[in-house]
Formats: C-alpha cells, sequence, structure tokens
C-alpha cells in the first residue's frame, strides 16, 4: 500500500505560528499532529512508500518527515494551489497500488486495519457532527456505501462530516475520475478529490462509509486547545513529580527543563521543554520551548518559542521571538 499526505497548506488559520513553523508541525499535547498520523502509520504497517505534497516552509516538513518513519518517502512541491484533486494528481506517477490518502489538520481515532480485509473499491471514514452545515456530508444508501457528498447543506441531509480520511483499493479509477475533474472548468479553479470519488461511484465502485470514534480539529487556535485538553485526556498528560511553590492543576504536558516559580499551571496547558514561568496563573494554554512568562495571568492563549511575555493578563497569540511587557 502507498500513502499520500498533502501538506501544502500555509495554515493561514494559525497566524503567526505557522509563518516559521509548518502547520503539520504544530503540537498538541507536546507532539506535532504529524506525529500522531505517522504513528498511526506505524501501527499499521504495510506502507511501500510515503508520498508527501509539500508546500509552505516544505524544507522543515521534509527534515521532520524522514526523521520521523522509517518508510521509503517522496517529496512533490504543489507549486499551485488547485485543490485537493490537484494535490493528490501529482502523486499519479508514484501510485501503483491501493493508496491510503490523509489530510493531516486534524487528529482521529480510527481502526486503520480494515484496508486490509476490505474488498470495497474504497473507504471513507466520517465523523456525525451537530454543526452539519460547516462540513461536506456524506449520503449512504442502505448498505453503507457512499452515494454523494454535498458541501454544507442547508437541510439535515446527513450529519456524517467526511474528516479527509481515505482509501481507495481501485486507484485506477481514482486518477481516471481526477482527470475528468481537473479537465472541468468549475469551482474558480479549485477542484475538489470528493468531485472524484463522485465519479467512481457514478462508474459502478463501492465506496463504504465507515465512522470514527474521535476526529480533533487542530487547523485553528480555539480547537487546537480543545484538541490539547482531548489528547491530555487519553493519556498524553505528562509532568516531573513536583514543582515546590507551584500548584498543578490537571491535565498538564511539561516538558524536560522547565522552570516553575509561585504560579499555578492548569488544567489544559502544554509546556515546551526550558522554558521559565514565575509568579503567573496559567490555563488552557499551549507554550512552546524557551519561553519566559512572568506576573501574567493567561488563559485560551497559543504562545510560541522563546517569546517572552511580562505582565500580561488575558487571551494571547504571540508568535515565536516575540515580546510582549506591560510595564
Amino acid at each position: 500500500m502507498k500513502v499520500i499526505i498533502p501538506l501544502a497548506g500555509k495554515g493561514t488559520r494559525l497566524r503567526p505560528h505557522t509563518h516559521v513553523t509548518p502547520k503539520p508541525m504544530m503540537k498538541v499535547a507536546g507532539k506535532p499532529v504529524m506525529s500522531y498520523i505517522l504513528d498511526d502509520l506505524k501501527k499499521l504497517g504495510d506502507v511501500h512508500q510515503i508520498i508527501y505534497i509539500t508546500g509552505h516552509l516544505k524544507e522543515k516538513v521534509e527534515e521532520f518527515a524522514r526523521a520521523s518513519l522509517d518508510v521509503p518517502c517522496v517529496f512533490i512541491e504543489q507549486k499551485v494551489q488547485d485543490g485537493t484533486a490537484g494535490a493528490v494528481a501529482l502523486a499519479r506517477d508514484y501510485v501503483d497500488e491501493p493508496v491510503l490518502i490523509i489530510f493531516v489538520d486534524t487528529i482521529f481515532d480510527a481502526d486503520l486495519s480494515i484496508v486490509k480485509t476490505t474488498d470495497a473499491d474504497g473507504i471513507i471514514w466520517v465523523k456525525e457532527v451537530e454543526d452539519y452545515k460547516r462540513f461536506g456530508v456524506v449520503v449512504t444508501d442502505k448498505d453503507g456505501n457512499m452515494t454523494q457528498i454535498v458541501e454544507k447543506p442547508t437541510t439535515p441531509i446527513s450529519k456524517r462530516a467526511n474528516i479527509g480520511l481515505y482509501y481507495i483499493r481501485n486507484w485506477k479509477l481514482l486518477f481516471e475520475g481526477i482527470d475528468h475533474v481537473l479537465a472541468s472548468p468549475q469551482n474558480q479553479g479549485e477542484y475538489y478529490l470528493t468531485d472524484a470519488f463522485q465519479y467512481m461511484i457514478e462508474k459502478g465502485a463501492k465506496i463504504k462509509v465507515v465512522d470514527v470514534k474521535g476526529w480533533y480539529d487542530a487547523g485553528k487556535i480555539e480547537t487546537m486547545l480543545e484538541t490539547n485538553l482531548t489528547m491530555l485526556a487519553k493519556g498524553r498528560a505528562r509532568r516531573p513529580d513536583s514543582f515546590a511553590g507551584s500548584t498543578i492543576v490537571d491535565p498538564v504536558y511539561i516538558e524536560e527543563n522547565v522552570t516553575l516559580k509561585r504560579s499555578t499551571i492548569g488544567p489544559n496547558v502544554s509546556i515546551g521543554a526550558g522554558s521559565v514561568i514565575e509568579d503567573s496563573k496559567i490555563s488552557h494554554t499551549i507554550i512552546g520551548t524557551g519561553t519566559k512568562i512572568a506576573r501574567s495571568l493567561l488563559t485560551n492563549s497559543l504562545v510560541g518559542d522563546e517569546a517572552t511575555l511580562d505582565g500580561v493578563k488575558g487571551q494571547v497569540t504571540l508568535g515565536d521571538h516575540s515580546e510582549i511587557r506591560t510595564s
């Protein structure tokens, strides 16, 4: 099996952090989002090659990917941002067997091992949501196969949201569908992979719809903090035995060589290695490595690496090597 991981996006909803850090390498509970995906691939096994579709900060992505998983890999730059179908089309020359396609905006709980036994032409994983109007939702027939994807429906035709995780056994028909989509002038130059799936269905393909246990968004600041809490609660929490003079409110993730003085930390806080926090109270916040915070009261915040905050109160979004002082 081959794996395609498109990650060319600029991560605009996570700026200023993604000016210097690729979105897939942003940390949740002390671990890059991309690492959660690669760990799932390690467990799955039988991966012959990973095809990364890169773009923004591609050198950092390549370095990280090569060091993270001992699987042959290739990197292809998506120079024109023409949508998900355009991204996957770039992998065509490397796909000669069934393929798993994973978009890394989210972390998911899914049993990927079913790809080893399915006789369907493909699988699309979904998660039932209440705010269905925000998503592309999948409609199925009585046998649980996809009949269509409806983008942002106004009526509850389905509440099973497409999460960006797919397995395609009939890879030849997939690329035939992609060719069909790219040849159609539509969507103002943006071409959707889901339209290629629709083409496959119209040609008689069976694409099985499978629900995931969990789906956690890491594509914007507010949902990243929610996902941080979920990952901490699911076992990623970590802290040294004690910090004399400071209070820890679980769950938290505190890396090595963190210094805490006269502070209250948590709940839902992740702190990178080498950071120093003094005389502060911090909750629902992700803090990078080597950052210094003093006399501050922070919540619902995202602070980058080697930043400095002194006397700050409230909610902040501060990029790497930045500084805020109120006095």
